[in-house]
């Protein structure tokens, strides 16, 4: 769960520069579709659940982009909300990054 690194950004850049041309990764992680209150980020419970340390969705993306990364998306799943996370802003997002 690469949402639990506090340097996001530092990890896809390592990630890129390891890869080979052609080289790709597989990703699911958590996003969040709006920010979450103060509280909700520091619940321990969010924490290990990997949503208190998810960054909003289209930050994410950017990151991966801003590393050098294509990416493509292959499934989103927010009705994890409903299932999981009471229906917090958040969806599973599950991705194809290459260089």
């Amino acid at each position: 769960m690469i949402n639990l690194a506090p340097d996001k950004e530092k990890v896809f850049r390592e990630a890129f520069r390891v890869l080979k041309p052609g080289g790709r990764m597989y990703v699911s992680d958590m996003v969040l579709l709006a920010d979450l209150p103060e509280d909700l980020k520091n619940d321990c419970d969010l924490l290990s659940g990997c949503v208190a340390g998810a960054s909003l969705k289209e930050e994410y993306l950017g990151l991966l982009k801003k590393a050098g990364f294509s990416v493509k998306i292959l499934a989103e799943d927010s009705d994890i909300s409903k299932r999981q996370y009471g229906e917090l802003p958040v969806e599973s997002l599950k991705l194809k990054a290459w260089v």
